[in-house]
């Protein structure tokens, strides 16, 4: 094996890892795909014969990539950002390795969160309070000192706390999901509001396709949902980023990708993709 092969078989080894530390930085499943490659061409063309932390120095690549890709989002977003969703994580869990990277995604409530912080803050949050980076070896990422950082973490922790949290329990998601969709699809808006908490807030992200919308509380949720079942087509039953959720499909193709999360045995918040550029761009499947 010569030296070039040695280092892509120790990458492969960190690849896992390092699309997770970019997904969260990005929300975002192709972009998440770019930072690593790009990782992958500066280990190429650099000399590691003094790095002892490969997954370290990696990591640190990676980071400093997202943190780029993150401020040129930034200063050319042009969409609403309260309704954008971020990409989601999709399967069936039909094997163990497939579960086990569902099981230790985020959620799409905290990534939408996440899209509301500042560049810095994310990366900061992301690297200590989801992988456990020391505030010491986050500062020279962003070009700050080691109690900046921190200060950063802070924030957006700050932020984060409100963000909704699922319920654990994979059964129990399950049954709202399903008392949700047999009250849409019985027009029984009594039983729609009941499942739904007070505050729920729905975020239709349809892309360039639109409309893009987000709706808040009980009862206009409820009705909204009605709306959408009689005009969607039937919705199979998969796991978003580790939690109960729906893909729609017609004839083979995913068209939408349906997330509730669930707290408390109500759904406290519901994240749609319809935006069929971003959907295709995931390579569902037809479940089952």
């Amino acid at each position: 094996m010569d030296e070039r092969d040695f280092l892509a078989e120790r990458f492969e080894q960190q690849r896992g890892h390092l699309r997770a530390v970019a997904y969260r930085m990005l929300g975002s499943v192709t972009e998440a795909d770019d930072a690593v490659q790009e990782a992958w061409l500066r280990l190429a063309r650099t000399d590691t014969s003094d790095v002892s932390n490969l997954g370290g120095w990696l990591t640190t690549v990676v980071s400093r990539v997202c943190l780029d890709m993150l401020r040129s989002r930034r200063s050319r977003r042009e969409e609403p950002l309260e309704t954008h969703v971020p990409d989601p994580m999709v399967g069936t869990a039909a094997d163990p390795a497939e579960d086990a990277v569902l099981a230790d995604s985020v959620g799409l409530a905290l990534l939408v969160v996440l899209e509301t912080l500042k560049p810095a803050e994310r990366l900061a949050f992301v690297l200590h309070d989801l992988f456990g980076m020391p505030f010491d070896e986050i500062a020279p990422i962003v070009g700050r000192s080691p109690a900046t950082a921190t200060q950063l973490a802070s924030r957006a922790r700050r932020r984060v706390r409100g963000a909704a949290r699922p319920d654990t329990d994979l059964p129990a998601q399950r049954r709202v999901l399903d008392a949700f969709l047999a009250a849409a699809r019985g027009g029984d808006l009594e039983a729609l509001v009941a499942v739904l908490d007070p505050d729920v807030v729905l975020r239709v992200d349809s892309g360039a396709a639109g409309p893009s919308r987000v709706v808040r509380g009980a009862e206009n949720v409820a009705r909204q949902a009605m709306l959408f079942n009689r005009a969607e087509p039937p919705a199979e039953p998969v796991l978003v980023n580790g939690a109960a959720g729906l893909v729609s499909m017609v004839e083979g193709r995913p068209v939408a990708v349906f997330s509730p999360t669930v707290r408390g045995g109500r759904i406290v918040e519901i994240n749609i993709l319809a935006d069929p550029e971003r959907i295709a761009r995931l390579g569902l499947t037809e479940p089952g």
